[in-house]
């Protein structure tokens, strides 16, 4: 019987989780441009279908992923071997953690210069949220599944000496260098591992910011772009 009542609480938890997910109809814009680049007056938007040809064969088709790759710290072979990658989590889990004062505020810390393109930092928690508790559904989340879940277009703002165009990636200890410790490319590499890392089997968790780092590659096989 109790093992019953568990299972039909942790099903209410999920279903609120889920039925909140969904941002604000002015938030909702569109989801097919999972990455803006915008650096001064300068905006290259690359699409959904971009980021899928190169996920799927290696083949880099836009100047914007290219130049992310270049910048990312990773040979592009080592980015789409990360991005790849799924992690076996608990939704109940991801969905408890990201609902905590510890998930909001480890939420806030991954947006603070990748956001919503129109709403920006307004829904930035609630966008990303959104997206790795869509993904976690099935069990597994990767990098591309959270990309591909994105509920609106997303930006990385470098502008007004406000942003930085730099992330917050989630790998203390583990990434090396600038590129990898701040390029978004590499933040989206680590952040399916920092999520399993912190899903919450119960009421208290800690943050964790150590994520297993990619393997890199002997050979380079890096790409040059525009930056």
């Amino acid at each position: 019987m109790f093992v019953v009542i568990k299972r039909l609480l942790a099903g209410l938890f999920v279903g609120t989780a889920l039925s909140a997910v969904a941002l604000p109809a002015s938030a909702a814009v569109d989801n097919n441009l999972p990455v803006r680049w915008n650096t001064g007056g300068a905006v290259w938007s690359t699409n959904q279908d971009a980021f899928n040809t190169f996920l799927q064969s290696g083949e880099v088709t836009d100047r914007g992923l290219e130049g992310g790759l270049s910048r990312s710290g990773w040979t592009a072979a080592e980015v789409r071997e990360g991005m790849n990658k799924t992690y076996n989590v608990d939704l109940v889990g991801v969905s408890r953690f990201l609902y905590s004062d510890a998930g909001v505020k480890f939420l806030k810390n991954q947006t603070t210069s990748y956001f919503p393109y129109w709403s920006m930092n307004t829904f930035a928690v609630q966008a990303l949220r959104s997206a790795i508790v869509a993904d976690a559904r099935d069990g597994q989340i990767s990098s591309a599944g959270i990309m591909n879940a994105l509920p609106t277009d997303m930006r990385l703002a470098d502008f007004c000496n406000t942003y930085t165009g730099a992330q917050n990636v989630c790998a203390e200890g583990r990434c090396q260098g600038d590129a990898q410790c701040t390029s978004l490319l590499s933040w989206y590499v680590f952040l399916p591992a920092c999520i399993q890392a912190n899903q919450m089997a119960d009421a208290v968790a800690e943050v964790r910011t150590m994520a297993p780092a990619p393997v890199q590659q002997v050979e380079s096989e890096a790409i040059r772009g525009l930056w």
